[in-house]
């Protein structure tokens, strides 16, 4: 593990974002969702791929908010282009649980 100074970290804009659209990725090398991201009005709706299929499905995804780093250069992932990053964990079969928020915090908010 490398350490960052804390300047350093504070360069990663991990915002929190709510889910407004779920739908499947069959292109994707792996099983995926491209998911729709509202981060309020100074951001905006960023587009990302996951590999979230696991645990999620579509329907529940909707309205979810979620953590994501949103000022990573955007990313072609087969025909779409990811806009940001949304975080989660691997559990101990490999499937990813979503980092989300546990209190309702209003959207485009900075982790610190």
């Amino acid at each position: 593990m490398e350490d960052i100074t804390f300047p350093e970290f504070l360069k990663i804009e991990l915002r929190v974002g709510k889910i407004i659209s779920a739908e499947d990725f069959p292109k994707a090398r792996k099983p995926a969702y491209i998911l729709h991201v509202d981060f309020g009005d100074e951001i905006g709706i960023k587009k990302s791929s996951a590999q979230v299929t696991d645990l999620y499905s579509k329907e529940e995804l909707v309205d979810k908010r979620v953590v994501a780093v949103i000022n990573f250069p955007d990313k072609q992932i087969g025909p779409i282009m990811s806009e940001c990053l949304v975080t989660g964990f691997h559990d101990e079969n490999d499937a990813v649980a979503l980092c989300v928020p546990d209190k309702a915090v209003p959207l485009g908010t900075k982790l610190l």
